[in-house]
């Protein structure tokens, strides 16, 4: 979630600076209002759009999977493991902080139905009477002057000679249908309440909704006496974020300039065009980088038939007629419950620092070879020039497993806190001279991928692997379970 709400961010604020530059200046006034709204829409949609083209740089069938390393000793009790899972989500930091977004979600609907209902009380106590296509409300002994969808609110105080050009300006914002913009950022100031970049959104539509209920407006009087109307007086305003005032005294000077403002050249369109390249830009940040979690309804689909499936499991081996013991009964069923949800771990895309690679490594995407299919594999320091490739696989894959398991830092785990399962994902490639380049590592702690990418880069220089006679690239995946002794 936290991934989530931080592309999100990013994404406004890459859209406001590309309106701030370029638009917010142009007479546009309809092409920035669906700008602000589209591009508000898309910095909470594109975050969940995945383009498959975009996923990955080399393709799967060029990184070979070797076998899982298993370091350390495994806690083999079904209640340790209850107990450390326990430990584990009693102690997540992320899962306290939903608490918090969701208290402030609490809080802004409250302020918002609580201000809603001002309103609808307005309406409702004071005196009704029909003004063309909307609802003139009198306020008695008051200076308010503000519209909300087909209700204009006027205070009987203002000067009757300003009335008409009040009540022609806000007529424009109920025929725009302002109110609808202002209330969609209502609702996302309840959902991101956090997120200052949604103040500053909805700061500049209505901004933006004056200049284009002016620019009508004065079309029905002359230029002249509409700027005298607002300079003539301030009129109050109740504070409230989704009605459409007459008056914003910090809004005055920037409404007299875009009313004297000549038109924008059509010329000048082109500047809308900038979205393509940055939406698509995004799209590829997006598919690239990777989720910490499947899809919450697979997930949810996928537990629950795992939990069925192990529940099973666990009944028949809790048969009398099994020739395990109960303790080993109950280990077993343990370890095929981890096994299970490595599986599904495994299955999950990785995170963008395994994903993610360098230049060159695009460029030789054609000469990466798969170790599966290579004509000659690389060969490891020791292993049996002579043997076939099948049997040099499985010598580079128990070399490798050898110098992990020898050289791993089993009490890191413990120095750094860590109980149970730390699962830890390396990426690396052995190029054309037999050196590893281009080690990439992901765990639980930052410390853990410092090591695993110590550890990876001990792998000696090997004989460098052959295709077709020429030499190759290989790039492999290697997965670590790191059980820390508690």
């Amino acid at each position: 979630m936290l991934h989530y709400i931080l592309q999100t961010i990013v994404f406004q604020l890459l859209f406001l600076m590309v309106y701030d530059v370029f638009l917010k200046k142009e007479t546009f006034f309809n092409w920035n209002r669906f700008y602000l709204l589209a591009s508000a829409v898309l910095s909470i949609v594109l975050p969940f759009v995945k383009v498959d083209s975009f996923k990955t740089v080399i393709p799967k069938e060029y990184i070979y999977s070797l076998p899982e390393i298993i370091i350390g000793k495994a806690n083999t009790t079904l209640n340790s493991s209850i107990e450390g899972l326990s430990a584990e989500s009693a102690s997540s930091f992320v899962f306290s902080w939903y608490y918090l977004i969701y208290l402030g979600c609490a809080i802004s609907l409250v302020l918002f139905i609580f201000k809603f209902y001002k309103l609808i009380a307005m309406a409702y106590k004071n005196p009704k009477i029909k003004f063309e296509t909307a609802f003139l409300v009198e306020l008695a002994n008051s200076k308010h002057a503000f519209s909300f969808f087909n209700y204009i609110f006027l205070g009987k105080d203002i000067n009757p000679e300003d009335r008409q050009t009040i009540l022609t300006h806000e007529l424009q914002h109920i025929k725009e249908k302002h109110s609808v913009d202002l209330l969609f950022f209502e609702v996302l100031k309840i959902l991101f309440w956090f997120n200052p970049l949604i103040y500053m959104y909805q700061k500049r539509i209505a901004n933006l909704h004056e200049f284009i209920a002016d620019f009508k407006a004065v079309k029905s009087s002359s230029k002249v006496h509409y700027y005298q109307n607002l300079l003539s007086q301030v009129f109050d305003t109740e504070k409230v974020s989704f009605i459409n005032p007459f008056f914003k005294q910090s809004l005055i000077k920037k409404r007299i300039i875009m009313l004297s403002k000549s038109k924008s050249k059509q010329i000048h369109l082109v500047k809308y065009l900038l979205v393509f390249p940055m939406v698509i830009g995004m799209l590829f940040y997006t598919s690239c980088s990777s989720d910490e979690k499947i899809d919450k309804a697979i997930a949810i689909e996928l537990d629950a038939e795992l939990e069925q499936a192990v529940e099973e499991f666990r009944n028949q081996l809790n048969t009398q007629n099994s020739n395990f013991s109960k303790e080993e009964r109950l280990e077993l069923a343990e370890f095929i419950i981890d096994e299970l949800k490595a599986n599904l771990e495994d299955n999950e895309t990785s995170s963008g620092t395994l994903t993610t690679q360098t230049a060159n490594q695009v460029i030789e995407i054609e000469e990466n070879i798969s170790f599966a299919i290579i004509g000659q594999v690389p060969v490891f320091p020791g292993c049996d020039t002579s043997a076939s490739n099948d049997d040099q696989r499985k010598c580079f894959s128990d070399k490798i497993n050898k110098i992990v398991a020898n050289n791993f830092n089993l009490d890191l785990g413990k120095s750094l806190g860590l109980k149970g399962k730390q699962r830890i994902y390396a990426r690396f490639t052995i190029d054309k001279e037999g050196n590893v380049v281009d080690v990439k590592t992901r765990a639980p702690h930052p410390e853990l991928e410092k090591e695993a990418r110590r550890v990876v880069k001990l792998i000696p220089q090997v004989q460098p692997g052959k295709h077709d006679g020429k030499l190759a690239n290989i790039t492999f995946d290697l997965p670590i379970m790191f059980n820390v002794k508690e």
